[in-house]
């Protein structure tokens, strides 16, 4: 992605004004090119860089984001500049966020006029691009427990190996199921079986660091990506799994319990290598259900 060094920007804002309100024929050009422009992207972050490089023609300021209740993101290069500013972007009556502008100087009058009409041109094309990124995020979330489901499973995993295999870092994964989840779900019906599985996806959240991912497959089948792990980090998840589970009131009216399996990432293995040593880890575990975590 390209970077945006808005402190070596170097220009007059009436000179900026006086380009940018020419006439009405230029400004209209100038508004429908960088609509193009924003239109070629529907990655949240690509289209704030692209509105921040023209904004940059015309006013001055040394950071820019933007956030909603749901999303944000800052413009790579961003510093943080003696004051700020803030515009509520809205499309028919619909907020999309706001726009926070990190400054060296309060705006000008006229720089103030000129944001709020490149507003204009940037609002439509970023509520295509949150619009998208809902559906992507949906794309990949369990609908059950919002974790992230396999699709997403499988996307991370690819990313988290290359990242590791590239920068030489430790990768491990934990895979875990519920013992006994069938009898469960057979015994006091599926709701319960659901908010069993609801459960027990707040506890891996609670046992897991931010930097974790934790994952959904379907059933009572899940899985936690660890970066830079050590085998010192997968037992305290592991005693944080086991004690989240076992504190869970929910968890221990239907006296849930589950298997862990782990292994770490080598030179030699694909995704379907890491995923199945893994995998054949909980599988011993569950043969003889010993307290401990089974690292392969």
């Amino acid at each position: 992605m390209q970077s945006l060094n808005l402190l070596d920007s170097h220009f007059s804002d009436f000179n900026a004004f006086r380009v940018f309100e020419s006439t009405h024929a230029d400004n209209n050009k100038r508004g429908i090119a960088l609509m193009e422009q924003l239109q070629t992207t529907l990655e949240l972050d690509s289209i704030i860089n692209k509105f921040a490089m023209e904004a940059s023609k015309y006013v001055d300021f040394s950071g820019l984001s933007f956030k909603n209740e749901e999303f944000s993101t800052t413009l790579r290069g961003s510093r943080k500049g003696n004051s700020a500013h803030q515009f509520d972007l809205n499309v028919e009556g619909e907020k999309l966020g706001t726009l926070f502008y990190s400054l060296n100087k309060p705006f000008s009058v006229a720089a103030t006029k000129i944001l709020a009409q490149l507003h204009q041109y940037l609002a439509y094309p970023l509520k295509n691009a949150l619009m998208y990124k809902r559906a992507m995020l949906l794309a990949m979330q369990d609908g059950l427990t919002d974790l992230g489901n396999r699709r997403y499973f499988d996307e991370q995993l690819k990313r988290a190996m290359h990242q590791a295999q590239r920068h030489n870092t430790t990768l491990g994964l934990v895979v875990c199921d519920l013992n006994k989840f069938k009898i469960i779900n057979d015994t006091f019906g599926h709701t319960v079986g659901d908010n069993v599985l609801i459960n027990f996806a707040q506890a891996l959240r609670e046992s897991t660091r931010d930097s974790d991912s934790v994952f959904r497959f379907g059933g009572d089948e899940f899985a936690v990506l660890i970066e830079h792990a050590g085998k010192e980090s997968l037992e305290v998840i592991h005693h944080r799994i086991h004690h989240a589970v076992s504190n869970n009131a929910y968890l221990d009216k239907y006296q849930v319990t589950c298997s862990l399996g782990a292994t770490f990432l080598n030179r030699a293995d694909d995704e379907k290598s890491f995923f199945e040593r893994a995998d054949q880890a909980l599988y011993r575990k569950k043969m003889n259900m010993p307290h401990s975590l089974s690292i392969v």
